[in-house]
């Protein structure tokens, strides 16, 4: 397999692990991990060998942070559209491998990194996990494909109550909303992910495929183009540049609406 900087790909019989690798921030997504999610999941589509793809972030504390605000912070309406399009490109391209895909969510998945877990064909998740969308708290709204994704796996009152509050939630209330479809010891998990991912692998494979293309939403893309639009608007707001500044320097953010 390739080298990645970002994060690290290893294969063990039809099963392919990737694992998020930035520990510093948490593996908080930028545009170097994008370039790099995109080049591991097109060599991993056109590789006959592998069957199911496991995706985790390295060490315990997270499956992806969010977001790396620092590069958000600079983006205006035109800017900020284009990051939300990149990111929606990605995690479409994730979500139409052609693959099962597992997120196996070993810890914090706010923002971004929770976008990406909802990408994901399914998701079981550590009790010590953490899952959110906590983007309004910077004057946004999710802009990788979690307003439909979300929409679409626990509901819209359930949707709306966690984007509108920005609420962070553990895993049984994620297994109870059907944001997760297992919760497990942090031990257990990723034995749990493989046994998982054999049993499907097993499977025959066009039938798999199949499954996953019968499944798909014909109306995902206008949902994204809405997203894209609105997460470009808010970008060139003065509540955002307010909400992004408030959360570098950790003080409450003053909201004017403009």
């Amino acid at each position: 397999m390739t080298q990645y900087k970002t994060l690290r790909c290893e294969c063990a019989g039809a099963v392919a692990t990737v694992t998020l690798d930035r520990p510093d921030v948490l593996h908080a997504l930028n545009a170097a991990m994008f370039d790099e999610l995109e080049a591991v999941f097109r060599e991993l589509a056109a590789d006959t060998s592998v069957r199911v793809v496991l995706l985790t972030g390295s060490g315990e504390r997270a499956f992806a942070a969010g977001e790396d605000i620092r590069g958000l912070a600079e983006t205006d309406a035109v800017s900020g559209k284009r990051v939300s399009e990149r990111g929606q490109q990605v995690m479409s391209q994730i979500e139409r491998c052609g693959k099962p895909v597992i997120a196996c969510v070993n810890g914090v998945a706010l923002g971004g990194g929770c976008e990406l877990a909802m990408t994901c064909t399914l998701r079981i998740a550590s009790d010590k996990a953490k899952l959110g969308m906590p983007e309004v708290k910077l004057g946004l709204i999710p802009g990788y494909g979690g307003t439909q994704r979300l929409l679409r796996l626990v509901g819209r009152g359930a949707a709306l109550q966690l984007m509108l509050t920005g609420a962070v939630i553990g895993a049984e209330e994620a297994l109870r909303l059907g944001l997760v479809q297992e919760v497990l010891p942090a031990a257990a998990l990723m034995p749990r992910a493989r046994a998982l991912a054999e049993t499907i692998a097993a499977m025959a494979p066009l039938a798999i495929a199949g499954a996953l293309a019968a499944t798909a939403d014909p109306h995902l893309d206008e949902g994204l183009r809405t997203e894209a639009e609105i997460f470009g608007r808010l970008c060139g707001t003065e509540d955002k540049r307010e909400g992004l500044t408030a959360f570098l320097e950790k003080r409450p953010a003053v909201w004017r609406g403009h």
